[in-house]
């Protein structure tokens, strides 16, 4: 339960309450389970308080000093917080329905299994927060930080996630079904298990387009406005290096010594070693692949697949291909009719 005298000095007013705060920095405020429906608190200093469970139903809490406070399981129903601060704060299972979030900081902040559904996050600093299991159905969380973010089993379904910035965000196990995507940054995210279907690419006031990968999403779009193919192609062009060849077990060091140098030169090193598309076979997506690179590396050290696809590449490409193979190995027969020829 509450401590009463904490109480009784908060509905003094915001006023008395930062008063109070001022003149006993080591108090720890124990707000518990308190009834603060409705209440304004706009701009009050709530760091490092105790308000687990607490109704604050309806409460102004703009501006608001919440950082490192303890709020986990409190009702924060479509609750006014636009740009309080948050950052550090416990949040696990608290309800924020409906709730104006927008600008907020919540770095770092404990938002597991919080109740997110239609809250308004945008332009929010959620960067290295932990929103594993957290329901963000319908948010908007347009603009906003979720870099180092931790979304694991999070529910994002029809959220909208236009301009956000998701940087080693981990999306493992979420459901990002339907979400609307449009000018959002990408870079490292972890997708094992993700549900990723419908996800809008265009604007809203564009006919609508949907693909099923978050990571592809800025390609496809440039597809749409192909005046900006042309530079891909050219860069693609210039610093693509297709590496073919069967980098496993052992060639695998092979493979990152070959990544490391090539990058370290400004290359592009791009590894055929994933599943066959849907839509094509390896041979026409080797072609593909090997037609747009500035040359191409293939280890042939015990090849597997690669004499057939030199075979079905060299002779039709005007690329330069430089074989390798490790001391001591043979190359397959074909390779010496290759080599003399082209």
């Amino acid at each position: 339960m509450a401590n009463e005298k904490h109480v009784a000095i908060l509905k003094q007013g915001v006023d008395a309450w930062n008063a109070w705060r001022d003149e006993n920095p080591d108090i720890r405020p124990d707000l518990r389970e308190a009834n603060l429906h409705g209440a304004n608190l706009r701009e009050a200093d709530f760091e490092s308080a105790g308000l687990r469970e607490a109704n604050l139903h309806g409460a102004d809490l703009y501006g608001a000093d919440l950082s490192r406070a303890n709020l986990s399981g409190a009702n924060l129903y479509r609750e006014g917080l636009s740009e309080a601060n948050l950052g550090g704060a416990n949040l696990r299972e608290a309800d924020f329905e409906s709730a104006d979030l927008s600008r907020a900081n919540l770095s770092g902040a404990n938002l597991q299994k919080a109740k997110l559904i239609e809250a308004d996050l945008t332009e929010a600093n959620l960067r290295r927060a932990m929103l594993d299991g957290a329901n963000l159905r319908g948010a908007d969380l347009s603009r906003a930080n979720l870099s180092r973010a931790n979304l694991s089993r999070a529910d994002l379904r029809g959220a909208n996630l236009d301009s956000a910035t998701l940087v080693r965000t981990d999306l493992r196990g979420a459901d990002v079904t339907g979400c609307r995507i449009y000018g959002v940054s990408a870079w490292g995210l972890k997708l094992k298990r993700t549900k990723q279907e419908d996800l809008v690419i265009t604007p809203q006031d564009e006919p609508t387009v949907t693909v099923d990968n978050i990571e592809v999403a800025q390609f496809v779009y440039l597809l749409l406005h192909n005046e900006k193919i042309r530079h891909v192609i050219d860069t693609i062009g210039k610093k693509g290096v297709l590496l073919l060849g069967r980098f496993t077990e052992g060639r695998i060091a092979t493979l990152e010594r070959l990544r490391e140098e090539l990058c370290k030169r400004d290359f592009l090193p791009m590894v055929f070693n994933f599943d066959k598309p849907d839509t094509t076979t390896f041979t026409q997506t080797v072609r593909l692949l090997a037609g747009m690179s500035r040359f191409v590396i293939a280890d042939v050290t015990k090849p597997k697949s690669a004499p057939l696809e030199l075979q079905a590449t060299v002779p039709e490409l005007m690329v330069p291909f430089r074989p390798i193979i490790e001391e001591g190995e043979k190359p397959f027969a074909m390779l010496e009719d290759l080599w003399i020829q082209y």
